[in-house]
């Protein structure tokens, strides 16, 4: 925790802060409004050379790595650009989104999806947030709508907004050094923050290995996530900036050890797509 408040401290400069109207994540008058000032974001925390170490920690730590295997399935992948939230005193929230079924829309949310199907749990698209400074009780900051990644409507009129139905939106209490993990598919936002100091967050998207719902994994020059990126990262981390693909097509796997494992076809296979394709992989 010392070690990214520190590296972030060095970049605090570089926060952008969402002022603009077109930029505000809550409505003005609403409970998740605040009294003003706009949440500050800060990318690149995996392009700092060194100061990215924590940071580049999570993409395989061996306390998440367990989790994200039993929610993502193996071959997991980063599929966001990871980034810090911040929020001074009196900084506006997000009104609540997300969802299986969208909260405002009430449509099929596919690319969010959870589903739970012969014992094996499943999410489209996993929310990892690393928590950087205490979160007590009703200091804001993340919250959720408990049971909602189940849910098959939209919601009541008003609690988008935080203003109808408060007591089914919870704000987890947590500690600096906490991570929290949600399924896309709940629903969440965040509430203002009342405390004097500021709230820090380090949030991370993951998906399963044949998902994607960003883009970012080919956007840059010469295609892959930007360079810097890959600097000093271990073979498992390494495996989780894979684009997305099928486990047996040659995929890395993380193994308990946190070792890495291609998982693949046999060889003849793979030269039967060369003969017919003029490549081995479909």
């Amino acid at each position: 925790v010392q070690e990214a408040n520190s590296a972030i401290d060095k970049h605090s400069n570089e926060m952008v802060e969402r002022s603009d109207d077109a930029l505000r994540n809550a409505k003005k008058g609403t409970a998740l409004y605040g009294t003003g000032p706009g949440r500050k974001d800060l990318g690149g925390v995996l392009e700092w050379g060194p100061e990215s170490k924590v940071f580049k920690s999570i993409l395989a730590h061996p306390r998440l790595v367990p989790l994200f295997h039993g929610i993502l399935g193996k071959g997991y992948r980063m599929d966001h650009l990871p980034f810090v939230l911040a929020q001074d005193k009196g900084a506006e929230g997000f009104s609540l989104h997300g969802g299986t079924i969208d909260c405002i829309s009430g449509e099929y949310n596919p690319h969010l999806a959870y589903s739970y199907v012969h014992g094996t749990m499943r999410t489209a698209l996993l929310g990892c947030n690393v928590m950087l400074t205490d979160h007590n009780e009703g200091d804001g900051g993340f919250c959720v709508v408990p049971g909602s990644h189940k849910s098959n409507f939209k919601m009541p009129e008003g609690m988008v907004d935080g203003d109808r139905y408060q007591e089914f939106i919870r704000q987890p209490v947590t500690k600096a050094g906490d991570v929290v993990l949600f399924s896309e598919g709940t629903v969440h936002g965040a509430m203002a923050w009342t405390a004097d100091r500021q709230r820090r967050a380090c949030l991370y998207r993951f998906a399963p290995a044949t998902q994607v719902y960003g883009r970012s994994y080919f956007g840059h020059e010469g295609g892959g996530w930007p360079d810097k990126m890959y600097e000093d990262l271990t073979e498992a981390q390494k495996a989780v900036l894979e684009p997305p693909y099928a486990n047996r097509l040659d995929r890395p796997n993380i193994e308990p050890d946190g070792s890495t494992e291609i998982t693949t076809r046999n060889e003849r296979k793979k030269q039967h797509d060369q003969d017919v394709f003029g490549t081995k992989y479909f």
